[in-house]
C-alpha cells in the first residue's frame, strides 16, 4: 500500500497551517482536556508546551494562562510540531525566574510510544518509517494488548490513544492517579509491560517461565487470534529458508530444533512449503513435547515466538521520565499531512492510517463548505469536515473524563459538609 494516498504535497505546509489553526484545530476540546477541570486553577497554566517551527526552530518552556492565549499563540507562530511536557511547580514560561532547583516537574499523564521502526527485525513488508496495511495489525496488536494491561492488571480507566500521523501510536493515561506517579511508578509499569527485551545482538528476545503470569497469558490469547492472519498469511512470516531459519534460532533445545528440521524436509518433500503448514508443524511438535514432558525450555516455545513477532515494542524511556516531552494530539505530520488524530481502542479493526484525514484534504472540505450552512447556525468549521469523526472520538474521551471530574467534585464538596 503506498504511503500516501492523498493529494498532499509538504511543500503547501506553510500555507495550509495558518488556515488549519485558525479554523480547524479544536481548541476547546484541547483545553477541556489538559485543563482537568481546572481544579487546581494554576493546573493549565504550569503545563509545559514545546513548538518546532518551520526550519526546525525549537523553542521550549512556552506556557498559557488561558484558552484564548494558547490559541493566540498557536496561530501567530504555526508550529509545524507541538509537543506536551509536565506540569511544573512554576510557570515554565517564567522558569528563569526562579532558581533551578525550584522548578521541578509535578505531574504528567503517563504516556507510551509504539514505533513501528522497532519492529523492523520481525517485519518482511516494510522498514523505517514505512508502513503498509501487512504491518499495520503490529499496532492493533499493541493497542489491544497495553490498553487491556493497563484497564484490568492496573485499574486506570481515561487513555487516550492517538496515531501518530505517519508510523506509530500514543497512549496517554489521563487518569489522576497516573499523572501523579513517581518516575519509579512509570518505570515500574513500563518494565511489567517490556516482555521483548534485548537489543539488535540478541536473537531471543522472549523467555516465559514455565507458568507464566495472567496478564502474559492475556496478551498471548490476543496476539493468538490474530497471528494466523497477520504474521501466517499477511507476513508469510516462514515462507523461505531464511524466515525459517530465524524462527527456529528462537528454540532453545537444540534435539526439539533438529526434530523440527527433520519434519520441515518431510514437508518439502511432498511439496508442502506454505507458511500455514509450517506454523501447523511447529505447533504440533511443541504440543507432543509437552505431553511427553521432553525439552522442557521449549514447552513454551510457540508463545514465544508469537510474542517475539507480535508483542508491543515499547519506547521505556518515553514512559520513565515525568518531564517527558510527547507529540501533542491534532499535530500535523510534515512528511503525509496527516492529522494526529484519537483513535477508538474498542474499534481498533476500524481504524485505518490510510485514510487519516490530511491537512490538504479538510483545507478543501472546508473551502467547498464555505456558505453551505445557513447564517447564523453554522457549528464548529471542523464539523464540516472529514475531521468531525476523529473530534467524535475525543469528545467521547472528554465525556468520561468529564464525570470523573464532577465526581471528585462532588466528593470533595461533602467531605466539606461533614467537616
Amino acid at each position: 500500500m503506498p504511503e500516501n494516498k492523498s493529494n498532499y504535497d509538504p511543500a503547501s505546509l506553510p500555507d495550509l497551517l495558518p488556515i488549519y489553526y485558525k479554523k480547524l484545530f479544536p481548541y476547546g476540546p484541547y483545553f477541556r482536556w489538559l485543563n482537568y477541570g481546572g481544579v487546581p486553577k494554576s493546573y493549565f497554566s504550569q503545563r509545559e508546551f514545546s513548538f518546532t517551527l518551520k526550519d526546525d526552530i525549537y523553542i521550549r518552556y512556552l506556557s498559557f494562562s488561558t484558552e484564548k492565549e494558547l490559541s493566540e499563540e498557536i496561530q501567530k507562530r504555526c508550529p509545524y510540531k507541538i509537543d506536551i511536557g509536565a506540569v511544573f511547580s512554576h510557570r515554565p514560561k517564567e522558569h528563569k525566574t526562579v532558581k533551578a532547583a525550584a522548578f521541578q516537574a509535578l505531574e504528567k499523564e503517563l504516556v507510551f510510544d509504539i514505533d513501528m521502526t522497532d519492529y523492523d527485525d520481525v517485519r518482511s513488508c516494510c522498514s523505517g518509517a514505512d508502513i503498509c496495511d501487512r504491518c499495520w495489525p503490529l499496532m492493533q496488536i499493541a493497542i489491544k494488548i497495553i490498553d487491556r494491561a493497563l484497564r484490568d492488571d492496573f485499574g486506570f480507566e481515561h487513555l487516550l490513544w492517538v496515531y501518530s500521523g505517519r508510523r506509530g501510536v500514543h497512549c496517554w493515561v489521563c487518569d489522576e492517579t497516573a499523572r501523579k506517579l513517581s518516575q519509579n511508578g512509570r518505570t515500574a509499569i513500563a518494565e511489567y509491560l517490556s516482555v521483548v527485551k534485548g537489543g539488535e545482538s540478541q536473537t531471543k528476545k522472549v523467555v516465559l517461565e514455565d507458568r507464566p503470569h495472567p496478564s502474559i497469558r492475556a496478551s498471548v490469547e490476543i496476539v493468538s487470534d490474530r497471528f494466523k492472519d497477520y504474521a501466517v498469511k499477511k507476513q508469510d512470516f516462514l515462507g523461505d529458508e531464511e524466515q525459517i531459519k530465524k524462527v527456529l534460532q528462537l528454540i532453545p533445545d537444540e534435539g526439539f530444533k533438529n526434530n523440527i528440521e527433520k519434519n520441515m524436509e518431510k514437508l518439502k518433500e511432498k511439496n508442502i512449503s506454505t507458511s500455514t503448514y509450517r506454523w501447523v508443524l511447529i505447533q504440533d511438535c511443541c504440543n507432543e513435547i509437552r505431553q511427553k514432558n521432553e525439552y522442557k525450555k521449549s514447552h513454551n516455545v510457540v508463545d514465544e515466538i508469537m510474542l517475539q513477532y507480535c508483542y508491543p515494542r515499547l519506547d521505556v524511556n518515553v514512559s520513565k521520565g515525568v518531564n517527558h516531552l510527547l507529540k501533542s494530539p491534532f499535530c500535523i505530520h510534515p512528511k503525509t499531512g496527516r492529522v494526529c488524530v484519537p483513535i477508538d481502542p474498542e474499534n481498533i479493526d476500524e481504524f485505518d492510517p490510510f485514510a487519516v484525514p490530511t491537512i490538504s484534504t479538510i483545507v478543501d472540505e472546508l473551502n467547498t463548505s464555505d456558505g453551505s450552512a445557513e447564517e447564523g447556525k453554522r457549528g464548529k468549521d471542523y464539523r464540516q469536515t472529514s475531521l468531525k469523526t476523529c473530534i467524535e472520538v475525543f469528545d467521547k474521551f472528554l465525556a468520561r473524563l468529564d464525570k470523573s471530574w464532577k465526581g471528585k467534585l462532588i466528593e470533595q464538596s461533602d467531605m466539606k459538609m461533614e467537616f
